[in-house]
């Protein structure tokens, strides 16, 4: 019972990560790799707020706030003008990704930092004790891919954005501002990473390095799931969420852990995601179901 905590715990993690990278490259045509940098601003924003003896519940709010200020200045100041080409676009985010990865090393020195569940303690469920915080993590995500995929479907401002993903010039024709979606939707995706950075972070330790991580696997994700849905990059996180975890849990059945090391476990699920895209290259779910 707690392995299969700690799965959903890093599960929900990967999934927020997801959903505003898929929305983006579904929207934009492009990969924002400067993605995995807006989880470690969110992470770092709850750690300066731990440093500063202020509560780290509220850093977590104020943290997709501020990741998604700083998505959207990025996005009308730079990122926009790459659009009508992808490649610059993404070598575009690359950089600012390298140089907010950079920014952040500088002021963490190189170095690890731990910040503190907000939540502590643990409850026992059938016999096991569960950590509260991974409850938690859990149940926010849960409520927030409701929200969002309520928003996307029943409201009017989602069903524009459904039909800029669609398709963007008919969209433009029937007088929907598709600059005004893109900037939205490029903070949004921010947000969703900062929110997921600041959630994650007393669960992992913090250092200048932590969003390189999630990018790889989120751009897996993404892959696997297919670009142009809300449910494909869900089901895409939720299926390299769970296998990071439970490969990495090989290690523990005795006789398998001298041949499964971490590095290993890394290997085996980028083995079974370039499979999977080899079988089923327009991932999980076809392009028109959001």
């Amino acid at each position: 019972m707690k392995l299969v905590f700690d799965i959903l715990a890093f599960t929900s993690i990967m999934v927020l990560v997801v959903l505003g990278l898929g929305v983006i490259a579904s929207m934009m045509g492009i990969f924002n790799f400067a993605h995995g940098e807006f989880v470690l601003l969110g992470a770092y924003t709850v750690y300066l707020f731990s440093t500063a003896g202020l509560p780290v519940w509220l850093g977590m709010i104020v943290a997709p706030v501020v990741v998604g200020a700083i998505g959207l200045a990025l996005e009308r100041g730079i990122v926009h003008r790459f659009y009508a080409l992808p490649v610059a676009a993404m070598l575009g985010t690359w950089a600012l990704g390298l140089i907010i990865r950079e920014i952040v090393r500088g002021l963490l020195g190189g170095l690890y930092y731990n910040v503190p569940e907000p939540v502590p303690g643990s409850f026992s469920l059938f016999g096991v004790e569960v950590s509260a915080w991974r409850a938690i993590v859990i149940v926010v995500t849960v409520l927030i891919v409701l929200a969002c995929y309520a928003f996307m479907t029943r409201t009017s401002y989602g069903l524009r954005i459904r039909a800029a993903l669609e398709n963007p010039s008919l969209a433009r024709s029937c007088g929907i501002s598709t600059t005004q979606l893109y900037a939205f939707t490029f903070a949004f995706g921010a947000a969703l990473a900062g929110l997921a950075g600041a959630l994650m972070v007393p669960l992992f330790q913090i250092f200048a390095d932590l969003g390189v991580r999630f990018l790889v696997q989120g751009f897996l994700s993404v892959m696997l799931g297919g670009i142009g849905t809300f449910e494909g990059p869900v089901l895409g996180g939720a299926l390299i969420g769970a296998m990071v975890p439970g490969f990495q849990w090989l290690r523990e059945i005795p006789g398998v852990s001298d041949l499964v090391n971490p590095v290993f476990a890394e290997v085996l699920v980028f083995v079974v995601a370039i499979v999977i895209v080899k079988l089923r290259p327009q991932g999980f779910v076809k392009q028109g179901r959001i």
